[in-house]
């Protein structure tokens, strides 16, 4: 089961530049591009990279260790690997506040 918990607020977050945050022991990056936030485990899924200190370019975020690129618009499909997606999160907006659904730790 997952809940939504807030993790920032919008005014914290500049547009295309993540935001590590740390939620129940899963460090996530929050990424605004626009209107639209997305959230990401901060890690890699090619080789446990930090994905949220790469290169934002459209919608699609660089891994900065390999070069690996996610789309976060798809879902974090991968450009490299239809088999390989970055953990994505659901985000809600809530007045100023954003929540990400985590799930619990067992």
């Amino acid at each position: 089961m997952a809940e939504f918990v807030k993790v920032a607020k919008v005014a914290e977050l500049e547009d295309r530049r993540p935001k590590i945050v740390n939620v129940k022991g899963i460090e996530i990056a929050l990424v605004r591009m626009g209107e639209a936030v997305y959230a990401l485990k901060n890690i890699c899924p090619h080789k446990g990279g930090p994905v949220g200190e790469g290169e934002i370019e459209g919608t699609v975020i660089t891994c900065p260790w390999h070069g690996w690129e996610f789309d976060l618009a798809q879902g974090g499909k991968s450009a490299m690997s239809e088999e390989t997606r970055a953990t994505v999160y659901d985000v809600r907006q809530d007045g100023d506040a954003l929540l990400v659904e985590v799930p619990e730790t067992p």
